[in-house]
């Protein structure tokens, strides 16, 4: 049977907390009592019910009506979510890093405002640097790779079997769209290729 639905978070004695938790609680002689905090508002509704059954209270109060036991509510409903010492120190160091970077973004904004001449050139800096940078690495591979096929590469006899080249030297290129033909001159070549 479908869990039975109310309130705003969806299950009876089950609030949403501002973390996004949620809260479990439930009424008792006058009292409210605060059964714990949860991740889910299903595990809120399972301790909510357990209590509910401690309490005997009828199976219309229920938010799983289908538990036929307290053992049983007892052993579906998790144990609450403890916050401890290292959860607050983490919380407090992550909410420290949001305040700096906040703080730094204004300051940037403030920045840009009072002297955009400035950041435009520090910009330009930058890009000139990162420029410089790939233009360098760049040179670096081009000088330390084996960018030409020698005379004795195999891959060249691939490439004459294809062209079907008789007096095709390595060492001249073909234009994009060019085909070679048997018994070309070396004028001929020195319009379409490059010789070496």
């Amino acid at each position: 049977m479908p869990p039975r639905r109310r309130g705003a978070s969806g299950f009876r004695g089950v609030r949403v907390r501002p973390s996004g938790r949620f809260t479990a609680e439930i009424r008792a002689g006058g009292f409210r009592l605060t059964l714990g905090t949860y991740n889910t508002p299903e595990e809120a509704a399972r301790a909510y019910d357990a209590a509910a059954w401690r309490f005997r209270r009828p199976g219309h109060d229920m938010n799983f009506p289908d538990v036929e036991s307290l053992e049983e509510a007892e052993f579906l409903a998790p144990p609450p979510c403890l916050v401890d010492d290292e959860d607050r120190r983490r919380h407090r160091q992550v909410q420290r890093r949001i305040a700096i970077a906040e703080r730094d973004e204004q300051l940037m904004r403030q920045w840009r405002a009072r002297s955009p001449d400035a950041f435009f050139a520090n910009l330009r800096a930058q890009r000139r640097s990162n420029r410089r940078h790939r233009r360098a690495v760049a040179a670096f591979e081009l000088e330390n790779s084996n960018t030409t096929w020698t005379e004795n590469d195999p891959r060249w006899d691939d490439r004459r079997e294809r062209s079907g080249a008789r007096n095709f030297h390595p060492g001249w290129r073909l234009k994009p769209g060019q085909k070679t033909g048997g018994g070309l001159s070396r004028r001929a070549l020195s319009g379409g290729m490059m010789c070496r």
